[in-house]
């Protein structure tokens, strides 16, 4: 190398044409533009930012906000007018819910009874005339061998009565007697609506006094006095006694047994109902 060369200043970069610039140099922009692009750069970053930010905000805002789309008016006011539920146990549908007993009708004030039936009834006579209910039956005949002990005689008129006997009483009797319906149920039951069908009624006669028998007077026989003390022991009551709720003539004679769970269903029930 000669003294000229190392002499001689080295060439302006702007002097140079674009291959003569050396590689370092081209590959390292000037300081004052990539400080500016730089710049650009994180601003663009934080518009990003901010906007993600926004994005997030809004999202969070719906979610904790407007969890359920809006309600109509229309639909508000339906909600507003609909009746409150309570916390008591639901309603039981109809198959559910307990049937209420039919509740019968008098007739003259008379009530509807069944008749009883034909394999349970049991003789009380020697002639087999007068039946009752296995149940009354036996009862009965208690009661009479003890009134029997105090000297007292029963003499059975009636027990069990079916319909056409029942019909006969009634009708027949009626026309006989030139009563009419209302009068004749004073002391006699329509067909259906008599005691004696459910086979726990009896009418008492004193074996002593028959011209007393199914009569008011009845009352001053022995066989009455008897019964008035002492038929309660033997679940046996009279069921027309004077001034009667049903209106039925006092009837010292009729007795009923309600000594086990059918004779009492069959007459308390009934006439614990509305008449």
């Amino acid at each position: 190398m000669d003294n000229a060369s190392l002499s001689r200043k080295p060439p302006q970069a702007s002097e140079l044409v674009a291959d003569e610039i050396p590689e370092a140099v081209r590959d390292h922009p000037y300081p004052e533009a990539g400080q500016s692009q730089s710049k650009k750069k994180g601003l663009i970053w934080k518009l990003l930012g901010l906007a993600a930010l926004a994005f997030g905000v809004s999202i969070w805002l719906h979610l904790n906000f407007n969890l359920f789309p809006a309600t109509s008016q229309a639909e508000q006011t339906q909600q507003d007018s609909a009746p409150t539920s309570s916390a008591s146990p639901s309603v039981p549908s109809p198959a559910t819910t307990p049937k209420v007993p039919a509740i019968p009708e008098n007739l003259l004030g008379h009530l509807p009874y069944p008749e009883a039936p034909a394999k349970d009834l049991v003789s009380v006579t020697s002639d087999g005339s007068v039946k009752l209910r296995s149940s009354a039956a036996a009862k009965y005949q208690e009661m009479v061998n003890a009134a029997a002990a105090s000297g007292i005689y029963f003499a059975p008129i009636s027990g069990f009565r079916s319909l056409q006997d029942q019909q006969h009483v009634f009708f027949d009797v009626k026309a006989e007697r030139r009563q009419n319906a209302s009068k004749r149920a004073e002391v006699s039951a329509p067909p259906g609506y008599s005691e004696h069908h459910t086979g726990y009624a009896i009418d008492i006669g004193d074996g002593t006094a028959p011209e007393h028998n199914l009569s008011p007077s009845f009352e001053n026989t022995q066989a009455f006095k008897w019964l008035e003390a002492n038929a309660v022991a033997f679940s046996f009551e009279m069921s027309f006694p004077r001034n009667n709720r049903q209106g039925v003539s006092y009837e010292p004679w009729h007795w009923r047994f309600v000594g086990d769970k059918q004779s009492l269903e069959t007459f308390y029930k009934a006439h614990s109902m509305k008449k």
